[in-house]
């Protein structure tokens, strides 16, 4: 193993250690203490750690092994497993997110125009059914890797673990539709309502500056003074409140979604119009890039998202 390679495999490791520790942490700190008291955010957080886990235990772990090794050496199953779980894990994770977003956006934005009454995807049952819908497509999806995947030997005696499809006609096939719909079609949504949630955001801090400056109609008796309308009551609790700051980090998430996975998806189309183990490989580490990243930006906010839905619910 050259210097080069050595640098990759160390910072592989360390995404790998990194992911770890944070969605295993994550998902600790969402257990709820008791069964009666789990929420929405705490089941989505779960979900999402769970599935992140998979990518760093099932895909960088071996990767990163094989990668010290210098060859593929856990055989031909373990490689059809290893390329399942690559489409398991991220399909998941960027649906869970798109809940989570959708989810913040509801609290926010919804929340505001109603007074603070519940949303739609407070009700666990809705989410349950989302969440299993999101697994049974991100499974579908998947299946195809695990039988087209196939233990190689590339450059002389070098063994690595590839995807062969029958045909190039039916690879491209494949990967239109899964970028379409397992990729494209989330980062759309994640964008749309992150957003939405910046908006909103926006428009608080804009109205917050509003009651703070001078009013011009200062000279008039303090003893005759409008009384502030429900909706601008609503506004100013949601200044301060929890749910502005756990939306914050839920645009941050979204942020760094956006970067990965575009990336990500813009170098998975780059592959299928002209094949190169390179670029293959350097959206294998955005992906792994994603996963230990994002549980600390939730873990930062985990506690304000928790006491904000506690808030409302109670």
């Amino acid at each position: 193993m050259d210097a080069d390679e050595l640098i990759e495999s160390v910072i592989r490791a360390f995404m790998f250690m990194a992911g770890i520790l944070g969605n295993s942490w994550l998902a600790l700190i969402s257990l709820p203490k008791q069964k009666s008291d789990i929420r929405t955010n705490e089941v989505l957080f779960i979900n999402l750690a769970a599935s992140n886990l998979i990518t760093n235990y099932l895909v960088d772990l071996p990767d990163t092994t094989a990668d010290f090794a210098g060859r593929w050496f856990l055989g031909e199953a373990f490689c059809g497993i290893f390329h399942f779980c690559a489409d398991l894990s991220e399909t998941s994770s960027l649906f869970t997110t798109l809940f989570i977003s959708a989810f913040w956006h509801q609290k926010l934005v919804g929340s505001l125009k109603r007074g603070g009454a519940p949303v739609q995807l407070d009700s666990l049952r809705l989410v349950g059914c989302l969440l299993a819908g999101s697994w049974v497509l991100a499974t579908t999806f998947s299946i195809p890797n695990f039988f087209f995947a196939s233990v190689e030997r590339t450059n002389g005696s070098h063994v690595d673990c590839v995807q062969v499809f029958p045909d190039p006609r039916s690879r491209r096939t494949y990967e239109i539709t899964f970028l379409t719909v397992a990729n494209a079609l989330p980062l759309a949504g994640i964008v749309v309502a992150s957003a939405q949630i910046v908006v909103t955001l926006l428009r608080i801090q804009r109205h917050k500056r509003s009651r703070r400056s001078p009013s011009a109609n200062s000279q008039t008796d303090h003893r005759v003074r409008p009384q502030p309308s429900s909706s601008t009551a609503t506004q100013r609790s949601h200044t301060s409140s929890p749910q502005a700051r756990a939306a914050k980090s839920v645009v941050a998430v979204a942020t760094v979604v956006l970067l990965c996975w575009l990336t990500h998806l813009l170098l998975r189309i780059s592959s299928n119009i002209q094949a190169s183990s390179l670029v293959v490989e350097v959206a294998s580490y955005v992906a792994s890039s994603y996963t230990s990243i994002i549980p600390y930006i939730f873990l930062h906010g985990v506690k304000k998202l928790s006491c904000s839905c506690k808030t409302v619910n109670d």
